[in-house]
């Protein structure tokens, strides 16, 4: 089996609906260069007792934490995911902003040459911080970090889309289109 061993084109796409009638997205939009991302699903779990022992355990999805790393944050991408704006070149945040509900996609790069696509369907990202450093003989470039929280869909309960490239049966269209618009679940064909 193939290792994961590389990250690149992180996108993201506004959620623009998600009721029981469907779900919708804007184009998705490609952030900076990626360094690193961390997806940490998380549940809650609560024993059920009977006969002094553990008969079940009962499991609830809370969402998926996410943090990325990337080469920079551009004024426009920070807007976008803030839900702040760029006016004239200058990027203004505001305690009134409201961070969009959003989808995250990116691909990773297997031992093997081909990729893992990744959809989180919808979430929202946290303020950015920032870091700066005055410059003194090395010079100590600084990353922007991101995190923020992704959760299931109203609409059908999904959270996350996996796709292999070298997963046998897969349909090239989707893989194909992965970066194009945000992939509908596929449907079984008999």
């Amino acid at each position: 089996m193939a290792r994961q061993i590389g990250l690149k084109d992180i996108h993201i796409a506004v959620l623009t609906q998600d009721d029981n009638t469907g779900v919708t997205y804007d184009t998705p939009i490609k952030l900076e260069r990626a360094i690193s991302a961390r997806l940490s699903p998380k549940v809650s779990s609560e024993n059920i007792y009977s006969d002094d022992t553990v008969e079940d355990v009962i499991t609830a999805f809370e969402g998926v934490d996410v943090e990325i790393e990337i080469n920079q944050l551009s004024l426009e991408s920070r807007a976008k995911l803030q839900g702040a704006k760029v006016v004239k070149g200058v990027l203004i945040e505001s305690k009134e902003d409201i961070p969009p509900t959003l989808a995250l996609g990116f691909k990773s790069k297997k031992n093997n040459g081909k990729y893992r696509y990744v959809w989180l369907l919808k979430g929202k990202f946290e303020l950015a911080s920032d870091e700066y450093d005055t410059e003194g003989e090395k010079p100590q470039p600084k990353s922007a970090k991101i995190k923020g929280t992704f959760f299931a869909r109203d609409y059908d309960g999904n959270y996350r889309f996996i796709a292999d490239e070298d997963q046998a049966g897969i349909d090239q269209t989707i893989i194909d289109g992965w970066f194009t618009a945000v992939p509908d679940e596929p449907v079984e064909t008999s």
